[in-house]
């Protein structure tokens, strides 16, 4: 296999496999905070705060296995 074709398979199978954890796990974080706003709304304002941290979070992630694929594409 050539040099160039390994690099483009290295960048996909990280980019690709490295959003798929912080996706699944923003989709979960979300759910969880509508089905606790559901139950409580009292404490929409707290959740609604903690909610947007823990998705800054994962989001972090996704970007880290971007800037992987990207580092990858460059060696």
């Amino acid at each position: 296999m050539e040099l160039e074709a390994a690099k483009a398979i290295g960048m996909a199978l990280a980019a690709g496999l490295g959003v798929i954890g912080p996706g699944i796990g923003i989709g979960l974080i979300g759910s969880k905070a509508m089905e606790s706003i559901g139950r409580n709304p009292e404490a929409s304002g707290k959740v609604v705060s903690n909610m947007i941290i823990a998705i800054a979070f994962a989001e972090a992630l996704g970007i880290l296995a971007l800037v992987v694929a990207f580092i990858i594409k460059g060696l």
